[in-house]
């Protein structure tokens, strides 16, 4: 117990350090590229951050555990939305471009209705069993490619970028080192976090569906919880919002489509709880982008964010 908790705390600080230097890095890269920061944080931040769970799904889908796969990028994205950007936005209000609420928001919406409509071959088909399956993973995969390509349409100059190029410590090297130095600070602490994590939660006898939904999915989530609570506070909201969007994007159509091509993930009706959790918290994101300050997350809509993840986990606990 006090070896797996020790485990675990030094995860917290690899990922926090990580975290720190990924965002200086990523907003130097973006304005030396005179990208916008949403593009980098789409992309570069979004897979880097996602890289723990691609790892934990790939070991899980190879040993056929299907619970912690499927329940690590659920929960994954659940936190994604009401853990991270909860605790962002009240560390500073996060605003959003009109890109991102009109195109990335409704992307990762779809993201999540297409899972939920692949996965249930029992409901829709009648069939006796429901799974994702490789044909259903190449589905997803597919939609990935097209992510992929509309973030590549979307990259566009930004207006007095060669002012604003880094000079003297952030040069090209440098920047570089920064994203290196931080992802490999974000995937090593995050795997400490989920062995230290999990471990524990054997210890008192959960469940790996439970385990995947909660322990799994936070520990994996901490890096996109360091990236864009720095972020945040260093006032780079579309790092901080492209980075969860981005992230939850991800989650579904790559390693979801990954995990699925490596074996079929049997899904487990109950799992549509947390399915239609998910697409709750993603509408509840563009709405409240109307409440408030417009194209805005206010900080009484991220203390609601905290309140509703806090009654979920605890309904995970409790069932």
């Amino acid at each position: 117990m006090v070896r797996d908790s020790l485990v675990m705390l030094v995860g917290f600080v690899l990922v926090i350090k990580g975290a720190g230097l990924l965002v200086d890095g990523a907003s130097a890269l973006a304005r030396r590229l005179r990208v916008s920061e949403l593009v980098v944080g789409l992309t570069v931040v979004a897979f880097g951050t996602s890289l723990p769970e691609l790892f934990v799904n790939i070991a899980a889908s190879a040993k056929g555990s299907a619970g912690i796969a499927v329940g690590n990028i659920l929960g994954s994205n659940i936190a994604n939305i009401l853990l991270i950007l909860g605790i962002s936005g009240i560390i500073r209000p996060l605003a959003v471009g009109r890109g991102t609420l009109w195109r990335e928001i409704p992307l990762s919406l779809l993201a999540a209705a297409v899972v939920g409509i692949l996965a249930n071959d029992r409901l829709i088909d009648g069939a006796e069993t429901s799974a994702l399956t490789r044909i259903d993973g190449l589905v997803l995969l597919s939609f990935f490619i097209i992510f992929l390509f509309y973030s590549w349409g979307i990259a566009r100059p930004v207006e007095g970028a060669d002012a604003c190029l880094p000079k003297g410590p952030y040069k090209a090297a440098r920047i570089i080192l920064f994203v290196l130095l931080g992802l490999a600070g974000l995937i090593l602490g995050g795997k400490f976090v989920v062995d230290g994590g999990v471990s524990l939660a054997k210890a008192v006898g959960a469940g790996e569906a439970t385990i995947g939904l909660t322990i799994v999915a936070v520990g994996t989530s901490l890096p996109e919880l360091a990236t864009s609570a720095v972020a945040a506070y260093k006032r780079n909201p579309e790092i901080a919002v492209g980075n969860v969007v981005g992230s939850n994007i991800f989650n579904i159509f790559f390693i979801l489509g990954v995990s699925s091509l490596i074996r079929p993930l049997p899904f487990e009706t109950q799992r549509n709880f947390d399915i239609g959790a998910l697409v709750f918290a993603s509408v509840l994101l563009f709405f409240f982008m109307f409440t408030g300050k417009r194209k805005m997350l206010d900080r009484w809509e991220a203390v609601v964010f905290l309140v509703l993840y806090a009654a979920y986990v605890a309904f995970l606990v409790a069932a």
